[in-house]
């Protein structure tokens, strides 16, 4: 059964952190990928434990290829003037599996509502600007086993291909296992393309579906 509806979903590729003043209020944005609740939540505890003498620790996270699980804390601001702003800043960019932790060093001017809501939404677009995004796309995993005499060989054809992605391959004493990523209607095509390559000796077997980076 696929993982989701969803076929592909991006990301941050690496962690980021920008900041932004305002009337001499520090809001410094760490912006991380993360796959899971309980590793959005180490993030956020590594980030304070860094700044404990911060006043705030605000935070948002998206989970999930659908983006489904959302969560935002606001940490002692007012209620909706921080966490949320920051969450609809990752919803807008379409990003999900990340997490945004916006710290603030008071600057000793009130900033009021509207104040707050700009400053830890343009800390977070700030970050979103300096990250370099990464695509994942659902594929659907393959193996093959082929001959050593031919396993070199049909490797290079494989991989020169740009339909298909080599995941793996494992030199056996029974021969050259071949694992490959497709599209989740790339099967039936990737099965032609290694007949004609093996004489009809060789067809992939379906074994699963994951989640796969794609190269910009």
């Amino acid at each position: 059964m696929p993982l989701s509806s969803v076929r592909s979903y991006l990301t941050v590729a690496r962690p980021v952190r920008s900041e932004v003043e305002v009337k001499r209020s520090r809001f410094v944005c760490d912006l991380e990928p993360v796959s899971t609740e309980e590793a959005a939540r180490a993030v956020i505890e590594r980030v304070r434990a860094g700044s404990r003498d911060a006043r705030h620790h605000c935070t948002a996270f998206v989970l999930g290829p659908d983006g489904a699980l959302q969560r935002s804390n606001d940490d002692g601001e007012p209620s909706g003037t921080a966490g949320m702003p920051m969450l609809e800043v990752l919803r807008g960019a379409g990003v999900t599996d990340v997490v945004a932790v916006v710290t603030r060093w008071f600057g000793g001017v009130l900033l009021g509502t509207g104040g707050l809501i700009r400053a830890y939404g343009d800390a977070v677009h700030a970050a979103l600007a300096t990250a370099t995004l990464a695509r994942y796309e659902l594929s659907v995993i393959l193996t093959t086993t082929v001959s050593h005499a031919d396993g070199p060989r049909v490797e290079n054809a494989l991989r020169a291909r740009a339909d298909l992605a080599v995941a793996g391959v494992d030199y056996g004493a029974d021969g050259v296992r071949i694992r490959a990523a497709v599209p989740p209607d790339g099967q039936a095509r990737a099965n032609g393309v290694l007949a004609e390559l093996t004489a009809g000796a060789a067809e992939f077997t379906l074994v699963g579906e994951q989640w796969v980076r794609m190269e910009p």
